[in-house]
């Protein structure tokens, strides 16, 4: 929790970001733009909690090897230890808004249903895809330093990319498809199906989601394989 140990509101940013970002998001698009989407305040948050993890896990994890320079140099553990325990960390800030969007989701109306039996599956896969992602940026950083620039501009762009404050129903449908191998859309879509909807994700939802989350970890762990040989000539 270092990340907010000089901050007065500590660990309480982990609960005001989204809370900030989805009373924005709500007064822009449902009152500004007259936004149509029941329970848009909810519907803004399943998508700001997904975007948050990712967004936070890669740009920490993306750095993490040189924040860690001194540690990988000392003492002889696996290197990969060092991303992967970047975006586990960022989970203790995932867990806390999670209970944020899950009671905000009993205040609404929404009840308790055998369904959110899906999110520690959906979650998992989405971050087997994150530390995918990280083995390759962190492994980058090391020789080329602004990649943590490209990594934030990335995501800037993926925020638009991402369904948080839009229905996937009024993207053109013959890129629907295509949009849902789009980890963090495909874990917003199936986040809303149950939260929201009260039924499982399709089918065709989970298994694009697992298939591209495999991939990343495997091409993240060949990629950091045959990089890490030279770590220690540049960290």
């Amino acid at each position: 929790m270092t990340r907010y140990r000089n901050m007065s509101l500590g660990v309480l940013w982990s609960l005001l970001n989204p809370i900030v970002m989805m009373g924005i998001l709500t007064f822009v698009f449902g009152s500004v733009f007259r936004q149509s989407t029941p329970n848009f305040a909810l519907f803004v948050l399943t998508g700001m909690v997904p975007f948050n993890f990712f967004a936070l896990a890669t740009n920490t994890g993306t750095t993490s090897l040189l924040d860690n320079a001194g540690l990988v140099k000392r003492v002889a553990i696996p290197l990969e230890v060092v991303p992967f325990a970047t975006v586990l960390s960022c989970c203790i800030h995932l867990g806390i808004q999670m209970l944020l969007l899950l009671a905000f989701a009993l205040i609404s109306g929404f009840p308790v249903t055998v369904f959110w039996l899906w999110l520690p599956l959906i979650w998992l896969l989405e971050i087997v895809f994150v530390c995918g992602v990280v083995l390759i940026t962190s492994s980058m950083t090391v020789f080329v330093r602004d990649m943590r620039y490209l990594v934030e501009s990335a995501n800037t762009a993926l925020f638009w990319l991402v369904p948080i404050f839009y229905p996937f129903s009024i993207i053109p449908e013959r890129f629907q498809s295509l949009y849902q191998f789009n980890p963090i859309a495909a874990l917003v879509l199936a986040m809303r199906h149950v939260v929201l909807e009260a039924k499982s994700p399709p089918a065709s939802l989970i298994w694009k989601l697992t298939a591209v989350s495999l991939v990343a970890i495997v091409l993240g762990h060949l990629f950091f394989e045959n990089m890490k040989r030279r770590f220690y000539e540049h960290l």
